[in-house]
């Protein structure tokens, strides 16, 4: 069925309930894309792949399980210290469940099985910090953004960011957010409908450090701002999450990924003034019981794309 409402809330715990989602919601039509590029690269192995915002490793398993990875050297940054530690010990996991050989030798961490040989590099840092310190190396000849760019000023990161790649190398960015969010059974439909305008407003207003810090129409944001960069979309496609029960309710640790949305959204418009402050909770507790319930479904439009830079995207 459905699931108790959570007494407190794990960020990293959220991360690891969201991977089976993000499994299914990748674009395939992207994926395949982006595997027919890497293979007609042609470059000298290893493959040099960063991958910015990286939170617990999720995306790095997905690779190895989906064959992109055969030799490469991985680079994997997150501001978040704690998200790498979680990594590190998930990764380790991950090689004993898959029988892969793991060597830790300093900072890197070494996997390798029949079909690969991926050496990883972990780094707790701010982007901007590592966009500066890495400026003109085109080191990498793909860089990854997942579920990440949403909450960044776009105008200003993507041009370092993209800076970072070889000649004719590759972006594979994914699940960015694009303004529509969708829950149901409807609660109260002008409060839903002002509920959801609202918590998109915030995405839009957030700032850190004063400056801009997110989009809530980053997906359809990103055609022109990779244009505006000097990239060339090679493929994009809808990667919405859509999360509902089954006969047996939830999959996995779905239900806790929904109850932690409701409260991220408690959270960002608590106390907001154009909000009856009794209403919201009311809307914010029957949401809550519509996840216990196994009701709830949620649906959050989304867009991956995959770009080409220097030369090649001319």
């Amino acid at each position: 069925m459905g699931s108790a409402r959570p007494d407190d809330y794990s960020f990293i715990r959220y991360l690891a309930a969201k991977k089976g989602v993000d499994d299914r919601s990748l674009n395939r039509h992207v994926w395949e894309k982006l595997v027919k590029a890497v293979l007609e690269m042609r470059r000298p192995a290893p493959l040099m792949v960063l991958e910015v915002g990286c939170g617990i490793g999720t995306m790095l398993e997905r690779l190895l399980d989906w064959g992109l990875l055969v030799h490469a050297e991985y680079t994997a940054i997150d501001v978040a210290p704690e998200c790498l530690e979680e990594a590190r010990a998930s990764l380790r996991a991950y090689a004993d469940r898959k029988g892969a050989g793991l060597i830790e030798e300093e900072s890197w961490l070494i996997f390798q099985s029949h079909s690969y040989r991926v050496l990883l590099q972990l780094e707790a840092i701010d982007l901007e910090r590592f966009l500066a310190r890495e400026q003109g190396r085109a080191a990498w000849d793909l860089v990854i953004a997942h579920a990440f760019l949403d909450l960044v000023d776009l105008p200003a990161t993507l041009p370092p960011l993209l800076s970072l790649l070889r000649d004719g190398g590759l972006a594979y960015f994914t699940l960015n957010f694009d303004g529509v969010t969708v829950l149901q059974p409807e609660v109260d439909p002008d409060l839903d409908r002002q509920v959801i305008n609202l918590y998109h407003r915030t995405m839009d207003e957030r700032r850190v450090a004063g400056r801009p810090s997110g989009d809530s129409r980053t997906g359809r944001r990103l055609f022109r701002e990779l244009k505006a960069a000097g990239a060339r979309v090679l493929a994009a496609g809808s990667s919405d999450w859509v999360v509902f029960p089954g006969p047996g309710g939830y999959p996995d640790d779905e239900a806790y990924f929904l109850h932690f949305l409701i409260d991220t959204m408690r959270g960002a418009l608590e106390g907001h003034p154009e909000l009856d402050a009794p209403r919201f909770r009311d809307w914010v507790e029957a949401r809550h019981a519509q996840v216990e319930a196994a009701e709830l479904v949620l649906i959050a439009h989304q867009l991956d794309f995959l770009a080409r830079v220097g030369a090649e995207a001319e």
